[in-house]
């Protein structure tokens, strides 16, 4: 096995010369691609008739899927109905994704503002737990919970909180954003050093199986201090703002790690997603 790359969504290219996500994997195959993270980012709303159809159409392309929850799922929200709410949201995600023949969804931790970060881990690990219980129940168990690290300095997901989260359940992957824990440590990820770091953190909490075929979103991240992330940027646009993704692709090569890198440039995720997959392929 070897990393699979693919864009978060329609890049503006797809979207200016197709009509409908349908064509994704075809396009994407014939880029070189071969992965489609789809997006329920504003709320889960897939039709059966697409779901079946975008299902066929990555089969006959061998693109893989993944599903991106509700960006307003708080597992950490001092709000029980928030929380409860949360569980529906993700239950939502588990069966789009189920009919979508995706395997991974990827799931927002929440909020930390009005609380301590312990707290706020504390009630993220209830509810992420009730809600792998019930998706077990109906029939879910098959859908991997990806929890994500976060790039705002007040959200909950920095990596050692994911990683706790990943802890409840042998199945959770995390879903590492470099361009989140660059952004909310404004600038931290310099190299290999840093990278390194993260993938030995990794190891050692979750163990090397799972560290071997974790989930990542990557993209350059513009922020400020100190709230942390400000907006998604392209590999062209950067600004001069980082992370780098050839030494990570350099130390995925050499460890043989067969991660999903999901692309999240501002508009150019799949040209970008390439460029990351023709470097690591070079090596």
């Amino acid at each position: 096995m070897s990393a699979r790359f693919g864009p978060a969504g329609n890049s503006e290219s797809f979207s200016a010369n197709y009509k409908s996500t349908v064509q994704a994997p075809g396009y994407l195959e014939k880029m070189g691609l071969d992965h489609y993270e789809y997006q329920c980012g504003r709320g889960v709303k897939v039709t059966d008739k697409t779901a079946f159809a975008l299902r066929d159409k990555a089969a006959e392309h061998n693109i893989t899927l993944s599903l991106h929850a509700p960006y307003f799922i708080s597992l950490s929200s001092i709000e029980k109905e928030k929380r409860d709410n949360s569980i529906d949201y993700i239950l939502q995600s588990c069966d789009a994704a189920n009919r979508l023949g995706a395997q991974r969804i990827v799931i927002h931790s929440g909020s930390c503002a009005k609380i301590s970060r312990e707290e706020a881990l504390e009630l993220a690990k209830d509810t992420i737990s009730r809600a792998r219980k019930a998706a077990v129940e109906q029939g879910f168990e098959n859908i991997v919970f990806c929890p994500e690290t976060m790039g705002k300095v007040n959200q909950l997901g920095n990596l050692t909180e994911v990683l706790e989260l990943c802890r409840l359940d042998d199945t959770f992957l995390p879903c590492v954003d470099f361009g989140h824990l660059n952004a909310r440590e404004f600038g931290w990820i310099k190299g290999k050093a840093e990278y390194e770091k993260i993938i030995s953190e990794m190891e050692n909490t979750i163990g090397s199986d799972r560290t071997k075929i974790f989930h990542s979103h990557f993209s350059k991240i513009m922020f400020t201090e100190p709230g942390g992330e400000k907006k998604h940027l392209t590999f062209d646009d950067n600004q001069g703002f980082g992370p780098d993704f050839e030494p990570l692709m350099e130390i995925v090569a050499k460890k043989g790690l067969s991660p999903i890198f999901v692309c999240e440039s501002a508009g150019t995720q799949d040209k970008d997603a390439l460029t990351m997959k023709q470097y690591y392929t070079s090596l």
